[in-house]
């Protein structure tokens, strides 16, 4: 598993006008909340937080934070606001956890074998991909940066729900813990291609009279 650490600043100044200066001068203002402790104003590094949101495992790891060079505390990442339009990041939100209480993540799923899958290699069969991540319950030790799911066997008509997943020890879906299976979302499923033929509509078809002009066109030509 990666290691992430992350060394952030205290800062005094809040509001929109505060974050506007922050990041004007290359720093991202942060939240850091949970645990027995008051939320804290801090601010990181935009470059150096920029090179590790680029990483997938960020986002699903427990991350070593500290503010100020003080004591070294676990966190994970629960938000990241960014530009619409430019590689910027505006906001970031820090849960500090605590090993013994369970955490709440979305974690990515990994899909193996779909290409080379009997599904996969048919010309006449698409995968869908539904998901790309889920939503965990589990203990900080035991977060899964991803949770890899086999569709290597997939066939024409297969479907894998949810409930199929096979999960890490420790680790269970959020969607199951309403205490029924009418969460029980699909993740992958197939559809057939069908063999469509190019066909001029009826809306794009030139009218009769529009025809009968063309043809009148040229032969006064």
């Amino acid at each position: 598993m990666a290691v992430f650490k992350v060394e952030a600043e205290l800062r005094d100044d809040v509001g929109k006008g505060a974050s506007r200066r922050l990041r004007h001068a290359g720093l991202i203002p942060v939240v850091l909340y949970g645990g027995d402790r008051d939320p804290r104003n801090l601010t990181l590094e935009h470059n150096k937080v920029l090179h590790m949101v680029e990483d997938e495992a960020f986002f699903s790891s427990i991350i070593e934070f500290s503010a100020d060079g003080g004591k070294k505390q676990k966190v994970v990442l629960k938000d990241v606001q960014r530009h619409p339009s430019k590689p910027v990041i505006m906001h970031m939100d820090f849960l500090r956890v605590n090993d013994k209480q369970e955490i709440t993540m979305q974690v990515p799923l990994h899909f193996l074998g779909g290409e080379e899958s009997p599904a996969g290699k048919s010309s006449k069969v698409m995968i869908d991909y539904q998901m790309n991540e889920v939503e965990i319950i589990c203990l900080p030790g035991a977060l899964p940066e991803y949770i890899e799911v086999d569709v290597a066997e997939f066939s024409a008509g297969d479907n894998l729900h949810l409930s199929d997943i096979k999960l890490p020890e420790g680790v269970a879906l959020v969607a199951f813990t309403h205490g029924d299976d009418s969460h029980d979302a699909v993740v992958v499923s197939t559809s057939a291609i069908g063999q469509v033929e190019e066909a001029v509509s009826e809306d794009e078809a030139p009218a009769a009279d529009e025809v009968e002009a063309t043809e009148q066109s040229k032969d006064s030509e």
